[in-house]
């Protein structure tokens, strides 16, 4: 019997994802994000491993926002072992934090440059590195040419690369999988406890390759990320509407 027009369609479509980056990891390695229904917006059901993913921060508290976020990316793909190298010109995060995030500082290597021209090249050399986990960049600018670079370079070590682009002022066409932008929410302490409660972010993935945007809100508690209720969303979109 022959095949269907859409089974041809998802065989074409699986057969050109290897084209766009998405490569599979190697036999045995599984990293569960915890993300549940937003994995459905990515190609295979899955946070693309192996890519290059492009955060855009237009402040310094959007920038906190995106750290504070990627840090709970690095402790999913640092679970099992290895480091990761965060480069920057200009680093603001303060190396403790990351335990909050499950993940000890001195499983960072923190490269400390003073040209950002010099920050791309040394993310492009530790992310042909298979040794490492992942590879955060804070850049502010990065042509389409360099980040066509880091691409590559994941495509053949299966490093996970991530670009924090805090204030950039040229919102470019980039070769990364995928761009995201991640703003802050208020906590909410749980059964009246003292505190501020636990890190919350309202996450908006901009683009995926071959996949689909959305908007989710997401908070960081009991060493994993967790959906929050449809209360915050409102809360947020209040706050955007007044200001």
């Amino acid at each position: 019997m022959p095949d269907s027009k859409a089974n041809i369609i998802a065989r074409l479509q699986k057969d050109i994802l290897p084209l766009q980056g998405y490569r599979p990891m190697p036999a045995g390695i599984v990293v569960d994000i915890g993300w549940g229904v937003i994995d459905d917006a990515f190609p295979n059901g899955t946070f693309p491993l192996g890519a290059v993913h492009e955060f855009l921060s237009p402040d310094a508290e959007d920038g906190a926002a995106s750290a504070g976020f990627i840090s709970g990316l690095l402790a999913a793909l640092m679970r099992n072992q290895g480091a990761a190298v965060w480069i920057s010109s200009s680093r603001t995060l303060f190396p403790p934090a990351l335990k909050s995030f499950g993940v000890e500082p001195d499983r960072i290597i923190f490269v400390d440059l003073q040209k950002e021209r010099d920050v791309v090249w040394a993310m492009e050399e530790a992310l042909k590195c298979s040794a490492v986990a992942a590879v955060v960049g804070e850049i502010q600018e990065i042509s389409f040419a360099a980040s066509r670079r880091l691409q590559l370079a994941v495509e053949q070590s299966r490093v996970t690369g991530f670009i924090l682009r805090r204030n950039p002022r040229n919102l470019n066409t980039t070769a990364c999988v995928s761009r995201w932008k991640i703003s802050s929410l208020p906590g909410v302490a749980e059964d009246g406890l003292p505190g501020i409660g636990f890190p919350r972010w309202h996450v908006e993935l901009l683009k995926v390759r071959n996949g689909r945007s959305g908007a989710w809100q997401i908070e960081w508690a009991a060493g994993k990320f967790r959906h929050v209720s449809s209360l915050a969303a409102i809360m947020y979109d209040h706050q955007q509407k007044t200001g």
